[in-house]
């Protein structure tokens, strides 16, 4: 039996050839989480929402539309995080290059996934992450260069585990690095 998983376009998914100019066109300063996906209640924006009560200083950007908006909206106004968290709507796939490359962290905190291709196209931009402990997000999440598995699946624990790889970041080129064992060569070769 051989197993054949998902890969990544290396291609597009890149870090940015000028990380500053990419920040600067988003207005960031200091640290910054990025979060893509669906607005669905499956994707739990809401805990890493919840989360950001614990992290000052840390800005988050959620790229993605959907059913769940005017309540993760309504949340973001009521913890009072409007100046860090901001709703960016649905972004064409060519614009997720750079909005994973001006973050420093991305988190999925969703409460299932098969493999997720978020994750490994934030490596891909450099990109470190924050993953919910679920079923497939270890077997993306092996090595200190990707990032970090959750210890908790909740906002506490996406808290924990943020302020955790924020204190001890991975350097940009290894996570790239480890990124491109996933290219989609590699299933190609397979298959």
């Amino acid at each position: 039996v051989t197993v054949l998983r998902n890969g990544v376009d290396t291609a597009l998914f890149h870090p940015p050839a000028d990380r500053d100019a990419a920040r600067q066109a988003l207005g960031l300063h200091g640290p910054t989480l990025i979060s893509v996906g669906l607005l669905i209640e499956r994707k739990r924006h809401h805990l890493t929402i919840e989360a950001m009560r614990q992290l000052p200083g840390v800005t988050l950007l959620i790229a993605g539309e959907g059913p769940e908006q005017a309540r993760l909206a309504g949340l973001i106004e009521q913890f009072g995080l409007g100046d860090r968290v901001r709703l960016l709507g649905p972004r064409p796939h060519a614009e997720l290059p750079a909005l994973y490359g001006a973050a420093d962290a991305s988190v999925l905190a969703s409460s299932r996934e098969g493999w997720a291709n978020v994750l490994l196209e934030s490596m891909a931009c450099g990109t470190p992450v924050v993953a919910s402990n679920i079923p497939g997000n270890p077997e993306v999440v092996r090595e200190a260069a990707a990032g970090v598995i959750a210890g908790q699946n909740t906002a506490d624990g996406i808290a924990a585990a943020v302020r955790g790889l924020l204190d001890a970041l991975p350097g940009r080129a290894a996570t790239r690095a480890y990124a491109e064992r996933f290219d989609w060569s590699e299933t190609t070769a397979g298959q």
